[in-house]
């Protein structure tokens, strides 16, 4: 096949399109033909050099696309990598909110635009490659980079993963990261993540099998061992489990630099792009190749890989979307702010004094004439980590103070106050009808680990809590205001016991994204009601938590985590898993299951009654759980097996409705090394969260 006749700009699909597999497969056999040894290296090789990203780094992270296989004779195009969970990081695109806040919304479908959002931008800015699908585990909240990924639970994180999958594809090809059992920063460089086979299967890739599933172009492999392997490098996870036992037809590409360590090791276990760099690949690959140490059909396989993806991802979409003024334009903005919108979880609603009985949110704004705004954050801009991986460099961010401003006008009276006097903050608290103290953390105290001389490293988090100063600034406030609202920033769970009880109202908004201060407005003064649930447990304490040491040279994970370890101990959080409060009230009533028993292969039908109660139209997250008490093996309580958004009107009632396949019940037997669904007695549970639920018994048979 000549260069003429391979027709790059042919349009294709994300399915394949005007080609088929087959068609792709050809074209690409046919391709690797006429390729020297060198040029398929090149394929599975950064083009970038040591010190030219070292330049880049220091201009700004992924300012422009970042290339592998770049200049092929063959006209064969170059990976044009973007990263980022937020949005592209190049130049000035849309900053969403991140990952853990999107993971509040438990709306898939809005995912999915997100990603079509994300795809459309990367490819307007010269990127087909977007790197973005996190879908790490949250295993602890205080690892640093737990605003990049959706929740703890491996069921909610595949399907939001495959969200931005199902979006990202229409235009680019979409990378799911960092597999597998990423969850500590400071140590992800060395430490060795020990677990069962069971737990691995069960806990720590059943969401990067959902993405696969789902059809994502490539895989990349995260920095740390588990099982006393580098992931880069790990023949199980790579080839036995990935390519092999899920059939996964994309490439895996290395993370940066330190992705590597071993070129032999790498290419036998499956690693088939080494980013962005050749330390490992490159030269050395060849002379790999040219010795007999790395046989010639493992390079080959790996270029097959790389050029199908190529081949059906150039292009998809319609290009006529692909214009500079699509990044961060109108659409986009208010596909940023209904995301934030969605994604804050009102946590603490009570009346105040003679407030009538009326919980304190919303507020109304023909009865307000002067808030107090109070806190470093309320005009600052905070849309979490600053120079990681995840940065996205908007254009503009709206704050809590320019959003209020926005929706108040002139007729009410804002005062703002940093905080740092507790005397002024209190004072201006005193003179407002109502207080709004915006509190959390930044960049400074969480995020990916970089370590630049001069510069703060970050990384995991040294506390749970808020800072003693913002603790003290809640109290000090809600003692001169009794009605204060307290609004939190910040990438996963937060500690609130030293205050929690003195403020009648409380608002996680994450890190909100570029229309977070918008978004914020339109839930403080009822212009939206929120719905937000939590993707993770908010703790009482760090002892309800598993261990966590951000400096480990070796750790071990086991089977319980989150909701799972609360109900494995029978502890009670804060916040459980799933919660969130809203300006209406639903009931949920007449729990039904088709059966009483199902076979191993058949799907149980489970469904519920749901009311809007209340006096406003809101959505209700319903969440579907089940569980095995009386199984032969240590199982969770309950496990995550469903979810869905509905709309509701006040005074309105919809029957919600799941399938639950009899398979998403097996456990992972280590001794027959497959998947078993035990014939016993199951329990199935519907309601607003982890903690608050309808149940239901039946029998799964032989």
């Amino acid at each position: 096949m000549t260069k003429a006749t391979l027709a790059w700009s042919e349009p294709v699909d994300p399915g394949g399109g005007t080609l088929s597999p087959v068609q792709i497969d050809e074209k690409a056999r046919a391709l690797l033909t006429q390729m020297t040894l060198a040029e398929k290296v090149a394929q599975m090789t950064g083009d970038s050099s040591l010190w030219g990203q070292l330049v880049e780094f220091l201009r700004g992270y992924n300012s422009r696309p970042i290339t592998a296989g770049e200049g092929s004779r063959h006209g064969v195009p170059a990976i044009c990598f973007t990263d980022g969970p937020r949005g592209v990081v190049m130049y000035h695109s849309t900053c969403f909110p991140v990952s853990m806040a999107r993971g509040a919304s438990w709306d898939v479908d809005l995912e999915e635009r997100i990603g079509d959002a994300i795809g459309v931008e990367a490819r307007a800015q010269g990127a087909n490659f977007y790197a973005g699908v996190c879908v790490n585990l949250l295993r602890h909240p205080a690892w640093g980079r737990a605003q990049e990924t959706y929740g703890e639970d491996p069921y909610h994180l595949g399907e939001m993963g495959a969200a931005l999958v199902r979006g990202a594809q229409r235009h680019v090809m979409a990378c799911a990261k960092h597999y597998a059992a990423n969850s500590i920063e400071n140590a992800r460089f060395k430490v060795d993540v020990r677990m069962s086979e069971r737990v691995l299967r069960e806990v720590y890739l059943p969401h990067f099998k959902r993405c696969v599933d789902e059809g994502v172009a490539a895989v990349m492999s995260a920095y740390n061992q588990v099982n006393g392997a580098y992931c880069g490098q790990n023949m199980h996870l790579l080839r036995e489990i990935l390519k092999e036992e899920w059939d996964f037809k994309g490439f895996v590409m290395s993370d940066f630099f330190w992705g590597l360590r071993d070129g032999k090791a790498g290419a036998l276990a499956g690693l088939d792009v080494e980013m962005p760099v050749g330390r490992c690949y490159g030269k050395k690959l060849v002379r790999l190749v040219e010795a007999g140490e790395v046989p010639l059909d493992v390079v080959d396989e790996a270029v097959l890989r790389i050029l199908r993806r190529k081949i059906q991802f150039a292009p998809v979409g319609v290009p006529e979307r692909y214009q500079k003024q699509a990044v961060a334009g109108e659409a986009h903005r208010a596909l940023a702010r209904e995301s934030a919108t969605k994604s804050m979880v009102l946590l603490r609603n009570e009346p105040v004094g003679d407030h009538g009985g009326s919980p304190l949110l919303p507020l109304e704004p023909a009865h307000l004439r002067r808030i107090a705004l109070i806190g470093r954050l309320a005009a600052e801009p905070n849309p979490g980590d600053l120079r990681g991986s995840s940065t996205v460099r908007p254009t503009h961010v709206v704050t809590p103070l320019e959003g209020l401003r926005a929706a108040l006008g002139p007729a009410v009276q804002i005062d703002t106050c940093d905080g740092r006097t507790l005397r002024r903050a209190a004072e201006a608290a005193r003179k407002a009808e109502v207080a709004v103290v915006v509190a959390g953390l930044t960049s400074a105290d969480e995020g990916e680990y970089i370590q630049v001389p001069g510069q703060m490293a970050r990384g995991d988090r040294v506390r749970l809590t808020l800072s003693p100063r913002d603790e003290a600034l809640i109290r000090a406030v809600a003692a001169a205001n009794p009605r204060t609202v307290a609004a939190l920033m910040g990438g996963s769970a937060l500690i609130t016991e030293a205050w929690r009880a003195q403020v009648p109202a409380i608002l996680m908004t994450w890190y909100p994204g570029m229309e977070g201060g918008h978004a914020l407005a339109d839930i403080l003064l009822g212009k939206a009601n929120p719905s937000g649930k939590l993707p993770c447990v908010f703790p009482r304490s760090e002892s309800q938590l598993p261990l966590f040491d951000r400096d480990a040279e070796s750790i071990e994970y086991g089977l319980f985590h989150g909701y799972r370890l609360m109900d494995h101990h029978g502890e009670t959080p804060a916040f459980p898993f799933g919660f969130g409060l809203s300006y209406t009230t639903y009931e949920y009533r007449n729990l039904q299951i088709d059966r009483d028993a199902i076979g191993d292969g058949a799907v149980l039908r489970v469904s519920v009654e749901v009311a809007n109660t209340g006096a406003v139209a809101g959505e209700e997250v319903v969440q579907l759980y089940a569980g095995c008490e009386g199984s032969r093996v240590e199982r969770p309580l309950k496990e995550l097996k469903g979810f869905c958004r509905v709309r509701l009107e006040p005074g309105e009632a919809r029957r919600v409705t799941f399938d639950l396949p009899a398979r998403s019940l097996a456990y992972y037997d280590e001794g027959t090394q497959g998947w078993i669904v035990e014939p016993a007695a199951y329990q199935v549970y519907v309601g607003p969260s982890s903690a608050d639920l309808l149940q239901a018994t039946f029998q799964v048979t032989g």
